[in-house]
């Protein structure tokens, strides 16, 4: 017999499992389907961000800054150690560990409010006046389960190129880069971005020469010019990693125990050999063998299921969230759209302002922003003030020996509404909130100018960058 409920998420990543849990609370029935397995081949709750995303990257990030602080910076500290050595299944086992208990804890949400897990790729079939009916295939056996309202969360997937298959071997994607058993001399990164700047660092700090190539000409393209130029200069110089822009890959050439890249830019055609490669050229929606024709879905010609500002798809009571529509890929702009489809379906009011969703580089010093940036701003005519002050004048950057970076705050010339907030230092990843609840406030800089910041804390760059819109920092 076909098992009923109120609501099916397709996905159990941040925008699903988040989605399952909130329409549960609301009163409910929710069943989630998904088809992740762990390496030790078992279900495994939480999608590509638990998995082999968010969570074990920033581990490993964590790690490799600690195993960079012990080896190089800990001595002007006053604390002196022996001989530094790195035991790398160690690190990997923590970060494994972690991942464990945070994808358990999913399980362990689904049981407290009482959500179906069900495991399998989930899959259309038909849809009525009654509801939509699903299937799910595992191992061989299929079964269907319908649903009032069913939800699509299935999330993204790597972008391949013709130029370099995966094999996660010798060439990596994000799952790849992760698991590597060995820290290879010589690493090449096909992509500049978030997920190629991240995993470059990991593998820099723990000893490989890296080497990014990245298509575009620009560095960080959506990031405000003035702090991507400068985190261009810290990245590079200070952490030693190659940055080739405006570099097009025509063919990767694999041999026994080493890659060759064949790159042009604008001084020709360059040859690069390294040991391992990771692609990181961004992710395409995860929408292949959705059956999204049997219930009247549209995608576009990208992949992304259509849908309107409120996540309703073509489809009466079926919904999408998450890298499976517009909007930046980002686990919690995923979880916030689950939130909001099963408040409405469960008859509330809400929504997402893509607005206030604020962006984040793990990378060190970390890099984060929220708003519009200065090209915008110059781009659509909008007249505004510029106020910035430097992590260099703080005394907790000093203290903490991470004093690189700013903090730059665009407000409005005429009314001094916080237009946009651009952060690169120690712990952009924090601070960047106290920017995303002032521009949900619509604050002003004189709000922020005139509200306590504790002393000393990093939050006080945030404080007299808001001072400095107006002309009146304080400690510069």
């Amino acid at each position: 017999m076909t098992q009923q409920f109120d609501v099916v998420v397709i996905g159990g990543g941040p925008g699903g499992y988040i989605a399952a849990v909130r329409a549960a609370q609301l009163g409910l029935s929710v069943a989630c389907i998904d088809n992740w397995k762990n390496a030790k081949n078992k279900p495994s709750l939480g999608g590509t961000c638990l998995n082999v995303g968010c969570i074990p990257s920033k581990a490993l990030l964590e790690s490799s800054e600690n195993f960079e602080r012990a080896t190089h910076q800990f001595a002007e500290h006053g604390i002196k150690l022996g001989k530094i050595e790195l035991d790398l299944p160690q690190m990997l086992a923590r970060k494994d560990k972690i991942v464990d208990q945070l994808t358990g804890g999913v399980a362990y949400l689904f049981k407290k409010n009482k959500v179906t897990s069900l495991h399998g790729h989930g899959h259309f079939v038909s849809r009525d006046g009654e509801g939509i009916t699903v299937a799910i295939s595992a191992d061989g056996k299929e079964e269907t389960v319908r649903g009032r309202h069913v939800i699509i969360a299935t999330g993204s997937v790597v972008r391949a190129i013709k130029a370099a298959t995966v094999d996660n071997k010798l060439i990596l994607d994000n799952e790849g880069a992760l698991a590597l058993t060995a820290v290879p001399k010589r690493l090449g990164v096909i992509g500049a971005g978030v997920i190629g700047l991240e995993m470059g660092s990991v593998w820099k700090r723990l000893g490989s020469e890296v080497t990014l190539l990245e298509a575009m000409p620009e560095f960080l393209p959506p990031v405000d010019r003035q702090l991507a130029n400068e985190a261009f200069k810290i990245y590079t110089k200070d952490h030693g990693l190659k940055i080739e822009l405006g570099a097009t890959v025509s063919q990767v050439e694999k041999n026994a125990q080493s890659i060759t890249v064949h790159y042009s830019n604008d001084a020709g055609d360059q040859l690069l050999e390294v040991d391992k490669l990771i692609v990181a050229v961004g992710r395409v929606p995860n929408t292949q063998g959705l059956n999204l024709v049997a219930v009247g879905v549209d995608a576009n010609e990208k992949g992304f299921v259509e849908v309107d500002d409120r996540c309703k798809t073509t489809a009466p009571n079926i919904w999408a969230v998450g890298d499976v529509v517009r909007g930046p890929m980002l686990a919690h702009k995923a979880e916030e759209e689950g939130v909001a489809v099963a408040e409405q379906i469960a008859g509330q009011s809400s929504h997402v302002d893509f607005g206030t969703i604020p962006w984040v580089i793990y990378t060190s010093p970390e890099l984060a922003w929220v708003g519009k940036t200065e090209q915008e701003l110059k781009s659509e005519g909008v007249d505004y003030r510029v106020g910035t002050f430097p992590f260099a004048a703080n005394g907790r950057a000093k203290g903490l020996g991470e004093t690189r970076g700013l903090v730059k705050m665009l407000a409005c010339a005429r009314t001094d509404r916080i237009l946009g907030v651009h952060i690169l230092g120690p712990f952009a990843s924090e601070l960047i909130t106290e920017a995303v609840v002032a521009l949900e406030f619509k604050a002003s800089s004189e709000d922020i100018a005139r509200i306590v910041h504790a002393h000393p804390s990093l939050s006080e760059v945030f404080h007299e960058a808001a001072l400095a819109v107006d002309g009146r920092a304080l400690n510069l």
